[in-house]
């Protein structure tokens, strides 16, 4: 794909259909809205359009106004998200747009902040997300199967996609109505696995959707898919021709490698069979209009994975292609990722976290420099909009990996792009008269053919290196005790306890059993073990054999903890062989099976199950006895007691206060009472200390934590090269360590004092050992060479004059009424390392700190020209740079 070698793996498959649907605006939006084979066409203009998404679930309505504001700050036109079925309908016919599913509500947010919405219906979002976004219950409907061509499957889909469309027309939310809709998009399904099949297209006219799949192992069609009469405010305003919307994949593929081709079909007429070959659509930029849909920003985190990120100026270079290549719309997946609260994740074993390596981090904040990169960067493209909306590019070579591309009008508007697609080495090149310094893996943007506004491989922005301040969560206001002094605690039973327990013979799968009502379910059984057994023969050993299609499992042997086992996101199954002592007559052994999350992507995922299947079996290893327990009578308890007793919103009186508090077990509920951290900066609890399992404030769940869960210790990196093509192991930082152990608690979900923490522990841990974690901003930095050019903004303000002048490094304290305090460190001249690391060389001016420390200290925000005449010349003949480490409060 063209966007820069995204990783994200998502979905096994060479193609997937979607149905776009472009409609009519009125309005505060646009007139009209329509598109031709170079951009979506707004009110009778074409535009060029930067999107991100923001999934509403993975943040709180009240963080919702500040994130639209600084995506829209950071140069998006256009937010997108998907709809997440699962949470919007939990219960069949039962729904829930309330509090983070106020769909509603965040679409108007983003109206009222001037932008866009390009609104993913679904009904299958893959997103990292439980089940995909299906609800469970679907899974239960006789003859269904899933993102197939199968009628209760295509009736169920139907109905809820005409839910969320009569909803969005009836707040008058599509841009035909004045609201901020201007595309829409249904995901119907995913051939998987079948990387050889032709084509998959989607005939798309005003009223039927249908497709066609053509294959030499699989033929199939579906007419009449989705209906859309009566749907929409008034027929699709795209002309009389039919058009198709689809997916380009690369196979075999991940999910990663996407952009979507509106492609309009003349000829033939509907429903006939079209082949059109991959290298055309791969090829000709004119047969259709290419969307970046997905070009990651990075990628999601799992349980005992290291922590993934992606360089800024990689992340500008795979965007910054893609316009040069013709694109006029492209998403960042994610812009702000968020948090998975509660049991939303898929995966399986996807982190509590899905900060992303966003734009926006998990919290909300900035991050930078990759925010301020991708802003720099937006404007710069916006200034070359006018040309390319209005031509094709003509492309010339300069050399090896060397490359422009101009778009040039007929009336003498004219934009050009200059790549360095090489790895190794820095290039200087001729272009239009001008010579032009292109860093390796770099793009230079010219809104004029002639000026440089923009290099993908130097960034102007500033660094922030973000820390947390760590404190005790305190007991009350008045109080100085920490936290330990005033926990509760409460037991949960091993084994069968509830009253709808049932019995079964043989080993059930989980996710069929339970319907993921919880992520537990106990299996349980009683066996004889005769005093002459081989498994009590003096020195004998025998082991407990377990097989699971996972996720993880606890074994209990008459009530006491045996052992455990766990899988990993690359291979969910469990198979443990633990040490056990039974005893002469009744034996009662409990396996806990759990779930961390269901999976999301895949070949036919909904069938993919989870649980203890089996076999279970005792073995004698010195005798070679071997019983399997797996076909006798089990008994099976859905859930946990406590869940049952309502433990997760503290409201129970079987909780135990105590002096001595019990630590490290097993199975146990903890409860405390807090007062909120001082402040107004995000904030987070640190579960180091603690095992596995599930914590809720204020009866809200945080979601899932399991700090234990340590990555690999090889393959991460200080310092990752952006250059050249990207993958999954490429960037990746915290190796050795917890994947996780801070855990976004949501400031508005806190009262001032008086606050509920309840924690279920499965593996056991210390509870007094959690403290809360403020991010704050540790250090600001910025490193501008004499090489880098102005910075956009003063570019595009005053280009005659601009232009003449110098790069500025510049600094902005993040946080509202902060100013710049110290300067930590400051060189002019030849300065190693990065921020917080910086020092000087032999070359460095003595002026630096000095002119640093007048210009900005006292200041919410400085400019700096980077140049001698500021600093003097300490070494001759050799390019310098400017490198300021400042603290803001």
């Amino acid at each position: 794909m063209m966007i820069g070698r995204i990783i994200r793996r998502r979905e096994e498959i060479s193609l997937v259909v979607l149905c776009l649907v472009v409609l009519a605006a009125t309005a505060s939006f646009a007139a009209n809205v329509t598109y031709d084979h170079k951009a979506v066409v707004i009110d009778g203009k074409r535009r060029v359009l930067v999107s991100g998404s923001i999934h509403y679930p993975r943040s709180t309505p009240e963080m919702w106004p500040d994130l639209i504001q600084k995506s829209k700050d950071g140069g998006l036109d256009v937010i997108e998200t998907y709809v997440f079925w699962n949470v919007h309908e939990p219960v069949r016919n039962q729904y829930n747009f309330e509090g983070r599913y106020d769909l509603v509500k965040f679409v108007k947010l983003v109206a009222e902040a001037g932008l866009y919405v390009h609104l993913r219906i679904g009904p299958y979002v893959c997103a990292e997300w439980n089940y995909g976004g299906f609800p469970l219950w679907l899974h239960f409907i006789p003859g269904i199967e899933l993102r197939t061509d199968n009628e209760p499957y295509k009736a169920e889909m139907k109905r809820f996609t005409a839910k969320i469309v009569d909803m969005m027309k009836q707040e008058k939310l599509y841009a035909s109505q004045g609201g901020p809709i201007i595309l829409s998009q249904v995901w119907f399904w995913c051939l998987v696995s079948i990387c050889s099949f032709s084509l998959v297209v989607a005939f798309v006219s005003v009223f039927i959707v249908s497709y066609v799949i053509m294959n030499p192992r699989l033929k199939m069609s579906m007419e009449t898919l989705i209906p859309l009469t009566g749907l929409l405010p008034k027929p699709i305003s795209i002309g009389q021709q039919p058009w198709l919307y689809l997916w380009i994949l690369e196979c075999p593929g991940s999910c990663a490698s996407k952009q979507m081709l509106l492609i309009p079909l003349s000829t033939p007429a509907m429903g006939s069979i079209v082949t059109i070959s991959p290298q055309i659509l791969t090829r000709n930029q004119k047969c259709g209009l290419r969307i970046g849909v997905d070009v990651s920003s990075f990628r999601f985190l799992p349980f005992g994975g290291p922590v993934p990120y992606r360089p800024a100026e990689d992340l500008a270079f795979a965007v910054a292609r893609f316009y040069q290549r013709g694109g006029t719309f492209q998403n960042y997946y994610m812009y702000h990722g968020g948090t998975n609260f509660g049991r939303s994740t898929g995966g399986p074993f996807i982190a509590t976290s899905y900060d992303y390596d966003a734009p926006l981090d998990e919290y909300g904040l900035l991050r930078q420099p990759k925010w301020g990169h991708l802003k720099d960067l937006h404007k710069a493209i916006k200034l070359c909009e006018a040309a390319l909306v209005a031509t094709d590019p003509t492309v010339t070579s300069l050399g090896s990996n060397l490359e422009a591309t101009v778009y040039k009008t007929g009336s003498g508007v004219c934009a050009a792009f200059l790549a360095n697609i090489g790895t190794q080495s820095d290039a200087t090149v001729n272009f239009n008269g001008n010579s032009y310094h292109l860093p390796a893996w770099s793009v230079s943007i010219l809104p004029d053919c002639k000026n440089v506004a923009f290099n993908t491989a130097k960034i102007n922005s500033v660094t922030v290196v973000p820390s947390f301040m760590h404190q005790s969560l305190k007991v009350a206001a008045d109080s100085s005790d920490a936290i330990g002094s005033a926990w509760s605690y409460t037991n949960e039973p091993v084994g069968i306890t509830k009253d709808d327990a049932f019995t079964k013979v043989g080993l059930l799968e989980q996710i069929n059993t339970t319907a993921d009502k919880s992520d537990y379910l106990w299996y349980s059984l009683s066996t004889d073990i005769k005093a002459d057994s081989p498994f009590l023969e003096d020195g004998s050993q025998t082991v407990l054999h377990v097989q699971s299609l996972g996720h993880a499992l606890h074994a209990f042997v008459n009530g006491k903890f045996a052992g455990g086992g766990k899988g990993s996101s690359g291979n969910a199954k469990v198979t443990v062989d633990i040490p056990v002592t039974l005893v002469p007559g009744k034996n009662t052994i409990d396996l806990l099976s759990l779930t961390v999350g269901l999976q999301n992507y895949g070949a036919f995922y909904d069938k993919t199950g989870a649980g203890i299947t089996g076999p279970v079996q005792l073995k004698g290893l010195k005798n070679g006895t071997t019983v399997d327990l797996s076909s006798q009578q089990w008994t099976y308890q859905i859930g946990l007691k406590g869940e049952e007793s309502g433990l997760p919103s503290g409201s129970s009186s079987q909780w135990i206060s105590q002096s001595t508090l019990p630590k490290n077990q097993h199975l146990i509920w903890y409860k405390t009472t807090f007062d909120a951290p001082a402040g107004n900066a995000p904030i987070a609890i640190d579960f180091t200390g603690m095992g596995k399992g599930e914590a809720w404030v204020n009866g809200q769940s945080i979601g899932r934590y399991w700090p234990t869960y340590v990555s690999q210790n090889g393959g991460c990196t200080d310092s990752c090269n952006y250059r050249g093509g990207y993958s999954s192991n490429k960037c990746l930082k915290n190796c050795g360590k917890p994947s996780q152990s801070l855990y976004h608690v949501p400031r508005s979900w806190l009262k001032s004092s008086g606050n509920l923490l309840v924690l279920f522990e499965e593996v056991g841990g210390d509870p007094t050992q959690i403290a809360f974690a403020a991010k704050q901003t540790g250090s600001l930095c910025s490193h501008v060479s004499e090489s880098h050019p102005l910075p956009v903004d003063m570019w595009s303000s005053d280009q005659t004059t601009g232009k003449k002048s110098g790069p500025v490094l510049s600094l902005e304290c993040p946080i509202p009424n902060q100013v710049i305090s110290s300067i930590k460190f400051a060189s002019f001249g030849t300065p190693r390392g990065g921020c917080g690391s910086f020092s000087h060389s032999r070359c460095s001016s003595t002026k630096a700190l000095s002119v640093i420390q007048k210009a900005c200290i006292g200041s919410k925000s400085c400019s700096v020209g980077v140049s001698i005449d500021t600093f003097g010349d300490p070494c001759r003949g050799v390019t310098k740079s400017l490198a300021v480490e400042a603290s803001c409060t």
